[in-house]
């Protein structure tokens, strides 16, 4: 499309936001703002970070969840300790290659309400009691993150 107008933009969202996203993009690379739609592009912008936003957190589950497999887990571990820290090396991979100094503050404010929730997919998964683990997150986000740390089998 060429020379669309703002209304003709906010009408493809509703019909085609791929192609909105597209014509967007050219009025922003031909620095054409009147005919923007700004009200759609705010809330894709929103949405873009609450997109991000959710990744890390659930990334950062992720790797909480094996953590504690592998640390608690003891009826499972020999079978199952290399695939656990298998699973932990990639999700690592991906979160540090996803994390911006933003995101990371982020995750460390939310790093508790991230450790419950690991601590209930792990309970309800091994049926290991709750009072197993400690109530606060026994794991730095820093030994979270870090390649070469495993925390210590549980006794």
């Amino acid at each position: 499309m060429i020379n669309i107008t703002q209304n003709q933009l906010q009408q493809l969202y509703e019909i085609d936001d791929y192609l909105w996203l597209e014509e967007t993009i050219k009025l922003l690379k031909a620095k054409n703002l009147e005919n923007l739609d700004l009200e759609n592009l705010i809330e894709e912008l929103e949405s873009l970070g609450r997109n991000d936003l959710n990744k890390v957190r659930s990334l950062l589950r992720q790797i909480i969840i094996h953590l504690l497999l592998l640390q608690y887990w003891h009826q499972e571990y020999e079978r199952n300790y290399r695939h656990w820290e298998g699973e932990i090396i990639a999700f690592r991979d991906d979160l540090n290659n996803s994390l911006t100094t933003t995101l990371k503050n982020k995750l460390s404010e939310d790093l508790e309400h991230i450790y419950n929730v690991a601590v209930k997919f792990v309970g309800k998964k091994t049926e290991l009691s709750s009072n197993l683990f400690p109530d606060n997150c026994p794991y730095s986000l820093e030994q979270v993150l870090d390649d070469n740390w495993y925390p210590e089998k549980h006794l």
